[in-house]
């Protein structure tokens, strides 16, 4: 940890992530109202969002943490408090009696599982299983929860309904970067499918994907639908887990241009990298929004920006500016804070972006630079 005051940008270390604590805010505050006037339970899900700087902010508007095994519930639970739900597609036996103990909710992705660790779990924590509602509305199978053959819940022909002892809850999870008309179509399913053993439970959680805090989601359309369940099943605890929507749209990553050569166009080397900083762009694959840029020849000056590995497709994208890139340059792409920290490498020895806060008062806060020690660490 390093929390060093910065009063420039151009001070800033590079390559840096910057979360922008305003712009943090204004998404929490937006949950918020969602938690309040639909009452139901908000929890910031680890896998997406775990900047745990900022978690003294984010306990003040959520309930909790959604955690997807034993690292992020010990997270969760030292620095975020409140409720810590965890699932998992598989627990293991080593590691299930401290998840048990860190977890208020404990949610099985199959019934083998429960029945493994069930007698454990028992009365220290409140046990749910993972439905797949088998409605497929996410676009691209690598994000697709309720894909074709998925190992991701347990399916109407394949539910055990008398093997529920102790259960208290469901969770679905079918969406990814969705509006609420996606949430409607996977929860007419749920209910279709399993609303018989909901007169026995004392929650149901809607999973993850809702991008709620984007500018066009449909907040009021959500609140609505969230009441509307809550008039069926009144004796039900509602919870969400968001992870990209806390994030959304709240910082970017700062790089700076290494060299500039030619092979048939213009390429220009960063001291970042899509394998290690970014992979879902290589992954999705998705474009990357570049401050001040445009497509390929949209600008006078086109260039293709590749990271600093060796791998040969470490490929940004193309973009084109209104001035010539120079050695030395600044280079900033835009939303960053959400699902890309989380999954950084240090491929190549390559080293790890900086994390840093823009505070209120528009100082920058280092809280975190990396080293040799980050790969060295991972290695043995």
């Amino acid at each position: 940890m390093n929390n060093k005051i910065v009063k420039k940008f151009e001070d800033l270390p590079s390559p840096s992530y910057v979360c922008e604590q305003d712009l943090l805010e204004n998404n929490l505050k937006l949950l918020k109202r969602v938690q309040d006037e639909a009452d139901v339970n908000i929890l910031l899900a680890l896998k997406g969002f775990a900047l745990y700087s900022t978690f003294d902010l984010c306990k003040k508007y959520l309930k909790g943490c959604c955690a997807s095994g034993l690292h992020e519930a010990i997270l969760a639970k030292e620095e975020f408090g409140g409720e810590v739900h965890t699932y998992s597609p598989a627990f293991k036996e080593e590691e299930i009696d401290e998840i048990i103990e860190l977890s208020n909710h404990l949610v099985f992705n199959s019934f083998n599982q429960l029945k493994q660790f069930r007698q454990k779990a028992l009365g220290k924590t409140s046990l749910g299983l993972r439905i797949n509602p088998e409605y497929s509305s996410v676009e691209v199978d690598l994000y697709n929860p309720c894909a074709i053959n998925s190992r991701l819940g347990i399916t109407k022909a394949n539910f055990e309904e008398d093997e529920l002892e102790g259960i208290d809850g469901l969770h679905f999870h079918a969406l990814c970067e969705q509006n609420v008309d996606a949430l409607e179509g996977a929860l007419k399913a749920f209910e279709d499918n399993f609303s018989i053993y909901f007169k026995d439970l004392k929650w149901v959680n809607f999973g993850g994907g809702h991008h709620i805090t984007r500018e066009d989601y449909d907040v009021e359309g959500l609140i609505k639908l969230l009441k509307d369940f809550k008039k069926r099943y009144p004796h039900l605890k509602v919870y969400l887990e968001p992870g990209e929507a806390v994030g959304w749209q709240t910082g970017y990553l700062v790089a700076t241009v290494l060299d500039v050569i030619k092979n048939g166009m213009n390429l220009a080397i960063l001291d970042t990298s899509a394998e290690a900083h970014m992979p879902d762009t290589l992954a999705m694959p998705y474009r990357a929004d570049i401050r001040n840029s445009g497509i390929a020849n949209e600008k006078e000056y086109t260039y293709r920006l590749g990271g600093n590995t060796c791998l040969a497709g470490d490929i940004i994208g193309d973009y084109s500016f209104d001035k010539p890139l120079q050695i030395g340059d600044k280079i900033i792409l835009e939303d960053m804070i959400h699902y890309t920290m989380v999954k950084t490498t240090t491929f190549n020895g390559i080293k790890l972006p900086s994390i840093v806060i823009k505070l209120s008062n528009d100082c920058y806060q280092i809280v975190n630079n990396f080293g040799y020690n980050e790969y060295k660490g991972r290695l043995s």
